[in-house]
């Protein structure tokens, strides 16, 4: 079989000009498979992963909330196929943008981040490329939010894994919007183009592009046992020849993952690919999704509780009293909404999500401090509950405007 799949690679490339792919380890970032992965080549709509980066390094920043209403400009509301057909003067929220980038890929939403943060699109284009440089994409360039043709923007496979690394590290906290299947703006419903995310088991992300000079591209982040694995392939003739050089290549690299595993002590020896489960409540649904483990240093100090909030429970059993320094195991979910760069902004954010509900009792605002390398952020939760509690909470928080996740503490 091994020897089969790798035919299959090896044929796409020698077949298709445009072809180029790569499969790497997202625990220890080794490359499984190769093929034509520093070629350059034309992102098109794997532009706006990037594109999705910098708006959530803003909200992670607090300059962007979503709630936020950005303006749809004349520019903006000119933009090609695909979109969902903004006009100029509307008002384009930060919720409805992302699912429009993800799912719809949405040509006229991401012209709208990109004026929103970078004031115009050109510029937000530099920005992005200098992000790029600083995330090591060295051979990466890009000239609009979109993907849109432009013959100067490009890059190579190897940099879009790269990129779809560094989202789910950097911003582990919305990779879930990467698994939204289908959303409703304008009294219209959008379904997503992406569909490895159905077809493959354990695929829980990224995105596909296309156009005419790039072909049929795709970023995929998929989960099985102790491996994620993330892939890109690009230049496929169709979607559907696309999907099956990915679903092939991955075969084959789990296989090889696990023969690595089992040569290598160290490596059978590191720790899993994801840690235990959490729950995500969209404005959709509450679904369990993994989040993915990273090569990252995470250091997590214990949360800082800010103010108690006693206040009656709807519909629940006698509450149990939270121990000092540690919760008890009935009382171990907490409610995180958002991750800030300074803890008044978490303190705020968390506060703000207590004065919003009134079913929580003995819930604590708790500002939670997280090193991730040489960045220090401060996550704003909720906790002291049980998880039908915390679900609630999370799910009144989503009808009023506020992304939250539901999750299990440590050590609970």
């Amino acid at each position: 079989m091994v020897l089969l799949c790798a035919g299959i690679g090896q044929a796409s490339a020698e077949a298709n000009p445009r072809y180029a792919a790569i499969v790497l380890d997202a625990d220890s970032g080794e490359v499984l498979h190769a093929a034509h992965a520093d070629a350059p080549r034309y992102p098109a709509s794997l532009t706006k992963m990037m594109t999705l980066y910098l708006l959530f390094d803003a909200m992670d920043k607090g300059l962007m909330r979503l709630d936020t209403a950005m303006p749809v400009s004349a520019h903006a509301a000119s933009m090609p196929q695909t979109n969902i057909s903004l006009k100029k003067g509307d008002r384009l929220r930060v919720r409805d943008a992302i699912p429009a980038l993800v799912v719809r890929s949405a040509n006229d939403a991401a012209v709208v981040v990109a004026e929103a943060l970078g004031g115009t699109e050109s510029e937000f284009a530099r920005m992005m490329t200098a992000k790029a440089k600083e995330m090591k994409m060295t051979s990466t360039t890009f000239r609009n939010a979109s993907g849109l043709p432009n013959a100067q923007q490009r890059t190579t496979a190897r940099d879009l894994s790269i990129l779809s690394m560094r989202l789910m590290q950097d911003h582990a906290d919305y990779y879930h919007y990467f698994s939204t299947a289908s959303f409703t703006y304008g009294g219209k419903t959008y379904n997503s183009h992406n569909r490895m995310i159905k077809n493959y088991p354990g695929t829980d992300g990224m995105k596909t592009g296309y156009i005419n000079a790039s072909g049929f591209n795709v970023a995929t982040s998929t989960l099985r046992g102790d491996h994620r694995l993330i892939g890109v392939v690009m230049g496929g003739r169709s979607a559907q020849s696309r999907d099956a050089e990915m679903v092939a290549l991955l075969d084959k690299s789990f296989i090889r993952a696990e023969q690595l595993a089992k040569l290598s002590p160290k490596a059978a020896k590191r720790s899993p690919a994801a840690p235990p489960s959490k729950v995500v409540v969209s404005t959709q649904t509450v679904r369990q999704v993994t989040r993915q483990a990273t090569n990252t240093q995470v250091k997590t100090q214990p949360p800082v509780v800010v103010k108690t909030l006693p206040r009656p429970l709807v519909g629940a059993s006698q509450p149990q009293a939270v121990s000092s320094g540690r919760l008890s195991a009935d009382l171990g979910w907490a409610v995180q909404v958002g991750s800030f760069r300074a803890s008044e902004q978490a303190r705020d954010r968390a506060s703000d999500a207590a004065r919003r509900l009134d079913d929580i009792e003995f819930a604590q605002v708790a500002v939670n401090e997280v090193s991730i390398s040489d960045r220090t952020l401060f996550r704003a939760q909720l906790i002291g509950l049980q998880q039908e509690q915390a679900k609630r909470a999370c799910e009144r928080l989503v009808l009023q405007g506020m992304d939250c996740l539901v999750i299990k503490m440590p050590n609970s």
